[in-house]
């Protein structure tokens, strides 16, 4: 029996540093570990729409040897409640305003706070590093590394 294509979402608010390099992490260690994930990432704002990701976040994964040039931001919309069956929210704000759209308890089922992966239920934000430093790329590089990491292995079990 084959098994089910996993989809997961990765939200922040611009769709330009944080989620990017999520869904970049993600996508890197899912084809390395031959897995059948479908990864994308929106923002809760239309500030971006269109953009690359920030050129410190492709530098930061670059060197890492993940390519994430090719993601373009998009807005997040009701129609990914049903697209995906993870929602990933890099902060409580842009988690509250994923969740303000849901419609059901369902739909708000499959919103989780990443950082949750890690730090069981504390609702640790991801920090966003665009107005910070190439320390603060690679303090958010290392939080989502850990946290794909987990998620890996909680989808494995």
């Amino acid at each position: 029996m084959a098994q089910q294509k996993t989809r997961v979402l990765m939200v922040c608010l611009g769709n330009i540093c944080r989620s990017p390099m999520a869904e970049g992490i993600l996508r890197h260690k899912a084809k390395e570990q031959g897995l059948d994930i479908e990864t994308d990432s929106a923002g809760t704002s239309h500030w971006h729409e269109g953009e690359a990701p920030d050129r410190r976040a492709i530098q930061n994964l670059r060197e890492r040897g993940i390519d994430i040039a090719d993601l373009r931001a998009r807005p997040f919309h009701h129609s990914d409640f049903q697209a995906f069956d993870y929602i990933f929210a890099m902060d409580s704000s842009n988690y509250e305003n994923i969740l303000q759209l849901a419609r059901d308890d369902e739909e708000r089922s499959r919103v989780r706070m990443i950082m949750n992966l890690v730090e069981g239920n504390e609702n640790v934000s991801v920090p966003d590093p665009y107005y910070g430093g190439e320390m603060q790329f690679q303090r958010v590089y290392d939080m989502l590394d850990e946290a794909t990491d987990v998620f890996l292995k909680e989808i494995s079990l």
